[in-house]
């Protein structure tokens, strides 16, 4: 499939939904040999001999390209059907079904196995719904407009001389504080909003705002918008991103079995460079 500019498919969100699949293949009980954690029995999933995700309606780009989950294609997409892999499922027996985001973290049964859409892991929503163990967390973000000083910069030197602001408060604002140390100091916002205006209106260079973020503004808000890049990632400075499961799922140890597996082995590393560093044109920068 061609792969189009970043702004191009951010513009196209709303592409039409794609249809599930449920074509035969293996069956549930193969996973045994996938994953040190205890294999789940057939019953444990929404329907036997399927892994059933769940992802938004529509799914955006880069997480889901073109919104059509089953293509494997974007970052999240990819990591469903690892996981699908480690768990003993080939990439036909993946079914896709489509919840809101309010309806995936609700308390109660789920018509899904697992759901990903960028849901952050805090102990709130552990209280109705169960997680996995991360599979990204996100990273601070330049981002600036066509025109803007900030518009070739292509590395955090380039940033330095340059007036750079972010909301109060956020770990964005201690990153620009701490990674980009401006000469005339980070500019602070009361909001992204506020942020947001300030760069349409040139009163700053560039902001920076978390990645998912960074994608919507770019794509959707600012007329313009570029992403300069990503800062290197600190620990504890992101949201950490995890699949949701039904609360006390019998599958949870499972699937996160499957996850720390992907992390340590370096595929979601690979996955976040090919589908938020590349393809996205979100460069970390040096």
């Amino acid at each position: 499939m061609p792969r189009t500019s970043a702004l191009t498919r951010a513009l196209s969100l709303a592409a039409a939904a794609a249809a599930a699949i449920a074509l035969a293949g293996c069956t549930a009980g193969e996973t045994a040999e996938q994953s040190d954690a205890p294999a789940a029995t057939a019953s444990e999933f929404v329907t036997d001999g399927k892994l059933t995700i769940g992802t938004g309606e529509p799914a955006y780009f880069p997480w889901v390209l073109d919104d059509a989950p089953e293509s494997g294609e974007g970052f999240e997409s990819a990591v469903a059907y690892a996981v699908a892999e480690e768990l003993g499922f080939a990439a036909d027996d993946v079914v896709w079904v489509r919840t809101t985001f309010d309806q995936a973290i609700a308390p109660g049964p789920k018509d899904f196995d697992f759901n990903l859409q960028q849901f952050s892991i805090t102990d709130e929503r552990k209280e109705a719904v169960d997680f996995s163990s991360p599979y990204y967390e996100t990273t601070q973000t330049v981002i600036t407009i066509e025109g803007s000083r900030a518009a070739g910069a292509t590395s955090i030197a380039d940033l330095k001389n340059l007036s750079i602001g972010a909301q109060t408060g956020t770990t964005s604002l201690a990153a620009i504080e701490s990674q980009i140390a401006p000469a005339g100091g980070a500019q602070v916002f009361n909001t992204n909003d506020d942020a947001k205006l300030a760069l349409q209106s040139g009163t700053v260079d560039a902001i920076v705002v978390d990645l998912p973020t960074a994608f919507y503004l770019t794509g959707a808000e600012l007329t313009g918008g570029l992403i300069i890049g990503q800062l290197p990632q600190t620990a504890g400075t992101g949201d950490e991103f995890g699949l949701v499961l039904a609360k006390d799922s019998p599958l949870t140890e499972r699937v996160t079995a499957a996850v720390d597996t992907l992390r340590e082995n370096g595929t979601l590393d690979a996955l976040a460079e090919e589908w938020l560093a590349s393809a996205a044109e979100a460069p970390v920068l040096e």
